[in-house]
């Protein structure tokens, strides 16, 4: 499977450089991307849950996936960055309550893709006609992607409410042992580990010498079959230095070559 995958934060973040460097917002440009593509599915990586009320997040997704034809995710997290929430004036309440308003967001989305308009009361959040329409292409609904690796309760939503989960890559016995936590819970809950589609997210270097902290394409290929081997499905890297076009330069030679081993295309 192909997918894009954009930031969804307003100031630039401070691992790739200054705030007041480019940052698009990041359904505007996935909207961009849906309407110059066909085929390759679009996501956030990921919305904070403080970004947007948890109606108009459904709303601005299931828009996405009917004006892409059926190609959204919704990733969501519990949100960072508290620079980019004070400079624009965006509430940024402690840890603990943006958990709880991620589990209540993930409740009203699934509630308003599965068509139920009846009202919603929450502890910070009160809709009293989650209406929807038109809904989303996708049935039952667009992927949701929860991104993190908290062991107590970003994995323990992933198995209660989400169809995808997002790990960072930390070495393969760092993914093995969140997956190993996420199985745990789908089997408290009673949820098929099976259904739950794997993700990670890791930098990506191509070079021909694989000098400088750069990589292969065989060893890219290596490091992608290792994390097939623990579980991953679908491994998301963001590439190095996107401003300058030799960073894309082996990357089409990277996807054939993926392609080939992979005849499903994940």
């Amino acid at each position: 499977m192909a997918s894009l995958w954009v930031m969804d934060h307003f100031f630039q973040i401070e691992m790739v450089g200054p705030p007041e460097h480019e940052m698009l917002e990041g359904y505007s440009a996935l909207a961009f991307a849906a309407g110059v593509t066909e085929r390759v599915q679009l996501g956030t990586m990921v919305t904070g849950v403080t970004y947007r009320h948890p109606g108009i997040l459904a709303k601005t997704v299931t828009t996405l996936d009917v004006l892409s034809g059926g190609r959204a995710y919704l990733g969501i997290g519990a949100a960072w960055n508290e620079q980019e929430h004070r400079g624009l004036g965006v509430p940024y309440p402690p840890v603990a309550e943006r958990f709880e308003r991620l589990e209540e967001t993930l409740r009203i989305v699934r509630q308003m893709w599965d068509g139920d308009e009846s009202p919603f009361e929450g502890k910070h959040y009160r809709l009293e006609r989650p209406l929807n329409s038109p809904p989303a292409l996708q049935r039952p609904h667009p992927p949701i992607l929860v991104g993190g690796t908290g062991e107590r309760k970003t994995l323990r939503m992933v198995a209660e409410y989400a169809n995808a989960c997002n790990i960072f890559e930390m070495g393969l016995d760092g993914v093995r042992a969140k997956l190993d936590v996420l199985r745990q819970h789908c089997e408290r809950l009673g949820r098929p580990y099976e259904e739950i589609e794997r993700t990670t997210l890791g930098g990506l270097a191509l070079s021909r010498d694989g000098r400088g902290g750069t990589a292969t394409v065989e060893q890219a290929l290596d490091r992608f079959g290792q994390l097939a081997g623990i579980g991953v499905d679908h491994a998301i890297v963001s590439i190095h230095r996107v401003y300058e076009e030799a960073a894309f330069e082996l990357v089409p030679e990277l996807v054939r070559k993926l392609e080939a081993v992979t005849p499903s295309g994940r």
